[in-house]
């Protein structure tokens, strides 16, 4: 059980690992990615909100967006409800690349679940959401006691 934590680290930093190498024939980062795919998902995101979705830095991210805005792929537009905000938006221009690394993702994926029932897929799913929620609920609990 106290290689199990340790083992879906390996597993979550091969599969970036893996998708980044093929993205990188795309000329995008994964970091880039990232960004890209969660954007797509949720457009008009501030990027405070980016950052902590993403759980990095937020002058890391003013890195990223600033390549990304450079390749006209995101836009940075002043959010109406606080003129100190930025949200930011996928151009129109990025998305032939994100449906691309969509399906560089999907057959990566494909290769990486190959000889694997869906119900056993489903079934990691539902404990990996229970690990999170267990975890989050012990930070609330954790951080109530600090209060």
């Amino acid at each position: 059980m106290e290689t199990l934590p340790f083992e879906i680290g390996e597993t979550a930093h091969a599969l970036r690992k893996a998708f980044t190498r093929r993205a990188a024939a795309f000329g995008v980062t994964g970091a880039q990615w990232k960004v890209l795919f969660k954007l797509s998902l949720r457009p008009e995101l501030r990027q405070s909100e980016l950052a902590e979705i993403l759980d990095i830095e937020p002058i890391t991210l003013t890195r990223i967006i600033d390549r990304l805005e450079e390749s006209g792929l995101v836009e940075r537009v002043r959010d109406p409800s606080d003129r100190r905000a930025w949200q930011l938006h996928v151009t129109e221009a990025a998305q032939p690349l994100i449906k691309k690394l969509r399906g560089v993702a999907e057959e990566l994926f494909g290769e990486a679940f190959a000889g694997i029932e869906s119900q056993d897929l489903e079934k990691v799913r539902q404990v990996l959401t229970r690990i999170r929620e267990n975890v989050s609920r012990s930070n609330i609990i954790s951080k109530a006691a600090n209060e």
